[in-house]
């Protein structure tokens, strides 16, 4: 007899539907045969479910059973293939008394020897899947079940073994969909900008980063708060809506990461990669292509400590991302568009040893080595980061105040009442920050009166501007303004983004 079960593939962050195809009964040698380009996590499927059905208490077919995993082209990898088989097995042996009820649900899900449930990735995903194929449900693991259910108006049921399966399809016992358990806080107890000594200039340039998701780079030398401020940026973010976070949730899922804490707090990401991070950890890839950091970081914060130590390929390879808000990865096994919209967050010394313009600390390097570690970034990458501002090193007075900074929470007032402008000038739109900013919405929404344009043009004259670092001088002021609650650039707003180009004007030679 022939039993259909809808399951899902993952293609990026995104869900195929996969026809789990059972026949038994065959003629033959008693033995299983796996057919449609399954891996070797599929292949041993064969084994994981026969333990799993006996000791669920289901008898194996003792005859020759054919398993199609359709269509026959695309790669299946991984065992969340598991469930679906093993129901097709009861279902093609008439084992369940309501077989057609298999055609209302998607399934998916890996199984232990036991006949237990595991969690799986690309829950989310094969959630919005089956929502749109217009089936009545999702029977997932319980942990997998827990994330899906942030897709709004569809069913998604936990299920705990194949025993709960099958009393699920036979109608033996009710089930109530999982509901998504949230919470209202957006920030978890965590570091705070309170913490933070001195380092006023930086402290307002991070908050106009944020406000507008502008990229940053900080220079300093050691031990001048780099890291520490910027560990700190996800507590003065905005909090994610819900159609963000689902966004940030299917990126992880797709790559196996469940963001079990994030789930209740709403959070955004911080991604934080070692310098050795090769390109395709940082871009995405793989033999069958999958996240990588700067798209695990989508509407968060991807944070490069020492820049230049990074291989010049990897950054040269997130140019392109970090202006289109999206990586086209392709690879013989297919070709995967990943989001990666991420406010970059980089640090790096002045110089090989550090301490290049420190008043206390004499630099020991030649003009020679500190052309060649700044060299290392790119003109390019860096007319891409809007944000360039210096970190100075603290003096003893500042480390042994007792005054404490400004909190977190007051400065995400702040961003967020920026925001609420953003999205009040961009709505009916995609863009949802000034970073993302058009050309055409550039020109509606940074207009500058003549004496401003000549002071303009006298920086982009004095500095060796870009075009591309032009537009960003703009749109920083406009974050500026916004902060300021003005509905106009003023020139304090644009003299403010002009300081903030200081790699332009090379101020560490």
């Amino acid at each position: 007899m022939l039993a259909t079960v809808l399951s899902a593939a993952l293609q990026g962050i995104e869900a195929v539907p996969v026809q789990v195809e059972v026949n038994t009964g065959e003629s033959g040698d008693p033995k299983l045969i796996l057919v449609g380009l399954p891996d070797a996590a599929v292949k041993e499927s064969d084994d994981r479910v026969f333990s799993a059905l006996a000791n669920s208490g289901f008898r194996p077919p003792t005859t020759r059973t054919t398993i199609n995993l359709a269509p026959g082209d695309l790669r299946k990898e991984g065992p969340i293939y598991d469930l679906p088989i093993a129901l097709g097995i009861l279902a093609a042996g008439q084992r369940l008394q309501f077989p057609e009820r298999l055609r209302d649900y998607l399934i998916a899900g890996e199984l232990s020897l036991s006949g237990a449930t595991r969690p799986i990735r690309g829950a989310l995903a094969m959630a919005m899947l089956a929502r749109s194929e217009g089936r009545k449900g999702i029977l997932l693991p319980t942990l997998s079940a827990r994330e899906a259910a942030l897709v709004e108006d569809f069913p998604v049921y936990a299920i705990d073994s194949i025993t709960d399966a099958v009393a699920f399809l036979d109608a033996r016992r009710e089930f109530a969909p999982v509901s998504p358990e949230q919470t209202q806080d957006s920030t978890r107890p965590t570091d705070d900008f309170s913490e933070i000594k001195g380092q006023a200039a930086l402290r307002r340039a991070v908050e106009v980063a944020v406000a507008g998701s502008h990229n940053l780079i900080m220079v300093g030398p050691p031990g001048s708060g780099k890291s520490m401020i910027a560990k700190r940026i996800p507590t003065i973010m905005p909090r994610p809506s819900l159609e963000e976070f689902i966004e940030i949730l299917a990126v992880h899922s797709a790559a196996g990461r469940t963001l079990q804490g994030e789930i209740e707090h709403l959070s955004r990401p911080f991604r934080s990669p070692h310098h050795t991070i090769s390109d395709v950890g940082l871009l995405g890839g793989g033999t069958i292509p999958g996240p990588g950091e700067i798209s695990l970081a989508h509407h968060g914060v991807l944070f490069l400590d020492e820049l230049p130590e990074f291989k010049r390929s990897a950054l040269e390879v997130m140019r392109q991302p970090l202006e289109d808000g999206h990586v086209t990865i392709s690879r013989s096994a297919g070709k995967v568009t990943l989001p990666c919209s991420v406010m970059l967050v980089a640090a790096m010394n002045p110089c090989p040893c550090g301490y290049l313009g420190d008043s206390r600390r004499e630099c020991r390097c030649s003009p020679t080595q500190i052309q060649r570690y700044r060299a290392r970034i790119s003109g390019p990458l860096l007319d891409r980061i809007d944000i360039h501002i210096e970190a100075p090193a603290l003096g003893f007075d500042e480390l042994r105040s007792d005054k404490t900074g400004e909190t977190s929470t007051s400065i995400r007032e702040r961003v967020e009442r920026a925001r609420v402008f953003q999205m009040q000038r961009f709505a009916g739109t995609r863009v949802r920050s000034n970073a993302r900013m058009s050309h055409a919405q550039i020109r509606k929404h940074c207009a500058v009166d003549a004496a401003m344009g000549d002071l303009l043009q006298h920086a982009m004259e004095q500095l060796s501007l870009s075009a591309r670092a032009y537009d960003r001088i703009l749109k920083v002021a406009r974050t500026i303004a916004d902060l300021a609650g003005a509905e106009r650039i003023g020139q304090p707003h644009l003299m403010e983004a002009i300081q903030y180009r200081s790699l332009d004007r090379n101020v560490f030679y």
